[in-house]
């Protein structure tokens, strides 16, 4: 069965999560947010705050299942971070 869901490359998906982050999430931060995960979804503009990314996750899947998430975190460059850092 052929499929009619449109394939975004990550660069897209980086951009669009970056417009919903600063349009809808950027202004609903509170400092105690800072270094939280958030889950975006880039189809909606929904979004999920947690300490985990897990539950982020899964709270925004819950309410959206077919959500096209996103995983940023608040007052960071990435969400995550590899090898030796400070």
């Amino acid at each position: 069965m052929p499929t009619t869901e449109q394939y975004r490359n990550p660069e897209e998906l980086a951009r669009l999560a970056a417009e919903v982050f600063d349009r809808r999430v950027r202004p609903s931060l509170r400092p105690e947010d800072d270094g939280k995960f958030v889950a975006v979804d880039i189809g909606t503009g929904d979004f999920e705050i947690d300490e985990d990314d897990y539950t982020a996750v899964s709270r925004l899947r819950t309410r959206k299942p077919t959500a096209e998430i996103w995983l940023m975190r608040a007052g960071q460059m990435a969400a995550y971070r590899m090898g030796r850092g400070q």
